[in-house]
């Protein structure tokens, strides 16, 4: 089964983003953080730069908005030409509505949970979502060690998506590595946010490949992925 890989441009040189981004055109997506200062204590980059992103790779771009009142600000993403805008639901004031106007703007919605959050009380919102997020770090900051303490959640996570039979992507983002790739297909992801592992590496786009492998060769042998 597929594994896909999204680098995060959180770990690359902002000086030469284009750059950045052909060096890893072989990836999935290209995961692009979003940060306002407000849900998050730090600032990243806005619209304008994913416009200007969305003209420099023909890698789909999937941003991860961070961000206070993602209801009013995530459709600009879609606008701006993100293939698939993630927000928190922590943040957001009306979850449904929103992940169906970003879906009839004509991207995938997907929903991110910080960790501290549980996925039970959402249950009934995964029909409405194309993806979900599961934050294996706090949100804020790249470079961070992995919560291993995240795994029993995605696997539970995992375990509500096919209760219901659904098509629902399942992404980690946060010390996703060499070392912690395994462990979280193993409990249910198959979307990978990978930022140092990638940018930090001499070869980015072999870093995805590597990931990408180790990735699939784990789903193959899943309890969760031979059952579906």
């Amino acid at each position: 089964m597929a594994a896909q890989i999204n680098p995060s441009i959180l770990s690359a040189d902002f000086a030469r983003l284009a750059d950045e981004a052909k060096a890893v055109e072989g990836a999935d997506w290209l995961h692009v953080d979003v940060m306002d200062n407000h849900f998050v204590p730090n600032l990243t980059l806005g619209v304008p730069i994913v416009e200007s992103l969305s003209r420099a790779t023909d890698t789909p771009l999937d941003c991860h908005l961070m961000i206070a009142d993602p209801d009013r600000w995530a459709p600009q993403y879609v606008e701006a030409g993100a293939g698939s805008v993630t927000f928190h639901v922590e943040a957001a004031a009306a979850p449904v509505r929103l992940a169906r106007e970003i879906r009839a703007k004509g991207a995938r919605a997907s929903m991110a949970l910080k960790p501290a959050t549980p996925i039970e009380p959402y249950e009934d919102l995964l029909p409405e979502l194309d993806m979900l997020l599961i934050m294996t770090v706090e949100p804020g900051f790249g470079g961070q060690a992995f919560l291993d303490i995240m795994l029993p959640k995605i696997r539970r996570t995992r375990e509500l998506i096919g209760k219901h039979g659904l098509e629902l992507w399942l992404q980690v983002d946060g010390g996703v590595s060499d070392a912690t790739i395994e462990q979280c297909a193993e409990a249910g992801a198959d979307v990978f946010v990978a930022g140092s592992a990638v940018y930090g590496a001499d070869d980015p786009a072999e870093a995805v490949r590597a990931l990408r492998a180790k990735a699939e060769g784990t789903i193959a042998t899943a309890g969760w992925a031979c059952h579906r």
